[in-house]
């Protein structure tokens, strides 16, 4: 497993223009062609976000230099199925290409994971697109399971 050399951290502003460029790496789909450099065009959706107290985005930092090595957003999510219980949504999960495979995103996952159970969440789901094979076995190594279908109407 992943040592202390790759904290998890709350993400803060300065690590915007790190996450910014994981996610683009990681684009596929609808997404291709659709993100932009202009880091100022997601800072008001980044403050939003850190602003909310239902969701929290985190950096896996490489201790050896403080860059990001990868990157995860949290959402808890109120619903009346399953006793009420609340439940966690995972987005936004990328991994520096060169430090995949290290146990890093398990890391994420087990960090998202220990969030949720101290939350009281009845279940952590996350949707991947259709085109991430490789995500798609890294979920199912993890114990989650494909139980459903994911419809998306682009605005």
């Amino acid at each position: 497993m992943v040592s202390e050399d790759y904290p998890i951290v709350p993400a803060t502003e300065a690590h915007l223009p790190e996450i910014l460029a994981l996610m683009q790496a990681g684009a596929v789909g609808a997404r291709v062609g659709m993100e932009v450099d202009d880091v100022a065009v997601y800072r008001p959706a980044f403050e939003r976000i850190v602003a909310a107290p239902e969701t929290a985005l985190y950096v896996v930092l490489d201790a050896r230099d403080g860059s990001v090595a990868a990157t995860y957003q949290l959402t808890f999510s109120l619903g009346l199925g399953f006793r009420g219980q609340p439940r966690a949504i995972v987005e936004s999960v990328h991994t520096r290409a060169d430090l995949r495979g290290q146990g890093i995103g398990a890391r994420m996952m087990q960090h998202a994971e220990a969030l949720a159970r101290a939350e009281g969440c009845c279940m952590v789901q996350l949707t991947s697109n259709k085109l991430r094979k490789d995500a798609h076995r890294f979920y199912e190594r993890l114990g989650f399971e494909q139980s459903h279908f994911g419809f998306k109407k682009m605005l």
